[in-house]
């Protein structure tokens, strides 16, 4: 481990530019609840235990027409959830890291919970791949922009998990609003913001030429790919070393460098070395 921690650190500390990416285990470290197999799921939300819904048939569009209040009651505690949670010292560590390059970072994150932002880092340099909870949709799509969440708020049973009294609705024409989260079986999800962010990171990492590139990984599993992928393919494209920082499932490619602990305890580890 020594030596992990060490080339870590290493690359981490020599390179020009950072490419910061996190997946559900960054956020376990600030307290959020580990969705990971129904167990996990069932512990944060006994309600839907008892109706025998599972994590990927609750996160499903189809049910804000079908049952919008048990829709909205999941979402919304989740929506009260991420703000009332403080984001964990690594995401300071990271922000440190980052002003130190003088290509600076940029983050690719699967996360909805909007954490990188309340944490100081430019939302301009944050591409959250499936959307945020921090911003909605109309579910009638009404040709209305994606608006921000910060609003809102949901009234929902600590029991049973339902919303209570009104609905988000639309600010343009008062249909039921849904987050702008890409859920399961989703074809409905406005990715325009997603799709602004994605330019602007296609953008930044076309400007670094010759600038030697970091990949900081953080918290992400092998069930939804989505973040090990992308980061597995900047590292080929770009000639960057990827620094995998994962407990469960820390193995990496040959030549990169894998930290098997979780989030927290391996940025810490980390920046210990890197002084």
């Amino acid at each position: 481990m020594t030596q992990h921690l060490d080339r870590a650190a290493r690359t981490i500390a020599d390179a020009d530019a950072l490419l910061i990416t996190a997946g559900a285990g960054m956020g376990v470290d600030s307290g959020l609840p580990d969705f990971r197999g129904p167990e996990g799921f069932w512990r944060a939300y006994p309600a839907y235990r008892d109706l025998g819904l599972r994590f990927e048939e609750l996160a499903q569009p189809g049910w804000f027409r079908r049952d919008p209040n048990l829709a909205w009651g999941f979402y919304g505690h989740r929506l009260a959830l991420y703000r009332s949670t403080t984001p964990h010292e690594g995401f300071g560590i990271l922000q440190r890291w980052a002003e130190r390059k003088p290509r600076g970072a940029f983050i690719f994150t699967s996360n909805v919970d909007g954490h990188f932002q309340r944490a100081g880092f430019d939302e301009a340099m944050v591409l959250e791949c499936h959307g945020s909870l921090t911003h909605a949709q109309c579910i009638e799509a009404c040709g209305a922009e994606i608006f921000p969440t910060e609003a809102l708020e949901v009234d929902v049973d600590p029991v049973t998990f339902r919303a209570k009294g009104p609905l988000p609705r639309c600010p343009s024409c008062g249909a039921l609003a849904r987050p702008n989260v890409l859920m399961f079986a989703d074809g409905a999800w406005d990715d325009s913001r997603t799709a602004r962010a994605e330019s602007h990171l296609d953008g930044w990492l076309s400007e670094l030429a010759d600038a030697k590139l970091a990949i900081v990984e953080l918290g992400a599993g092998t069930a939804v790919p989505s973040v090990r992928s992308f980061g597995e393919w900047i590292a080929t494209s770009h000639d960057a070393t990827l620094v995998r920082i994962n407990l469960r499932e820390p193995r990496v490619p040959d030549g990169h460098v894998s930290v098997a602990s979780g989030a927290l305890e391996g940025l810490r580890a980390v920046d210990a070395r890197i002084g």
